[in-house]
């Protein structure tokens, strides 16, 4: 059985931020981008921490903690529309397709309509099918797409 823990104490959180930092730049470098800059995620955990949108769960699972999820806010800064954003879900390769991913996001959903946070979205690439499968597995649906034009060099 997997136990969700949310991490309450801004000191606890930040001890995860080493960790988080090294999956949210996995994820991204299988995206094809840039690592995150060091000390990204002590600088957002630091600033945001006490946001209704900011949530840190831990996933616990005999004896290990196989799995992280953390949220933030996304905000669209002429519309000013705002809610919750997965910014990193990590769950360890060997124990992948156990349902540890769902939970985490289960919990944060339920956390964060606690909080009064009534959305919460999630970045995937457009052709990320594994990922988008999975969304659409827990009653996801896409809400919109992003256009990139790509660096200009």
């Amino acid at each position: 059985m997997t136990e969700i823990r949310v991490i309450e104490d801004l000191e606890e959180a930040l001890k995860w931020a080493t960790r988080l930092e090294e999956v949210a730049s996995e994820t991204r470098e299988e995206l094809g981008e840039e690592r995150l800059p060091a000390g990204a995620v002590e600088e957002f955990l630091r600033a945001r921490f006490e946001e209704s949108e900011t949530l840190l769960l831990v996933a616990k699972r005999d004896g290990d903690e196989p799995g992280l999820c953390l949220t933030g806010a996304w905000r669209e800064p002429l519309s000013r529309l705002s809610y919750a954003a997965v910014l990193a879900l990590h769950v360890d390769p060997s124990m992948r397709h156990r349902g540890i991913a769902r939970a985490l996001v289960a919990r944060a959903v339920e956390v964060l309509l606690e909080r009064g946070v009534e959305r919460l979205g999630a970045r995937v690439e457009h052709n990320d099918d594994a990922r988008i499968s999975m969304g659409e597995r827990w009653g996801w649906t896409r809400a919109w797409e992003w256009m990139d034009s790509g660096p200009r060099v």
